[in-house]
């Protein structure tokens, strides 16, 4: 582990979409409260902002919502 504290969130298939990815690691509300976190540019993923709630996330993807106060979330193989 690097000196960052990651959560993990398993997925089943290879990929999951940003916003469903938002709501399950407890980083939205629901999927409204995603799409306004993603459209105002508040996510990130692997560090960069992501504009794009259908965005493909898949294992080793780090998600994060740096305003939440909440650890990033790593992806990875159920």
């Amino acid at each position: 582990m690097s000196d960052t504290a990651y959560e993990e969130m398993p997925i089943r298939d290879q990929m999951i979409r940003l916003g469903q990815a938002l709501k399950l690691a407890n980083l939205a509300e629901d999927g409204h409260h995603a799409k306004t976190l993603v459209s105002e540019g508040a996510v990130q993923v692997n560090g960069e902002a992501e504009t794009r709630r259908g965005a493909q996330l898949h294992p080793g993807d780090v998600l994060e919502v740096p305003a939440s106060g909440m650890p990033p979330v790593r992806i990875v193989s159920a």
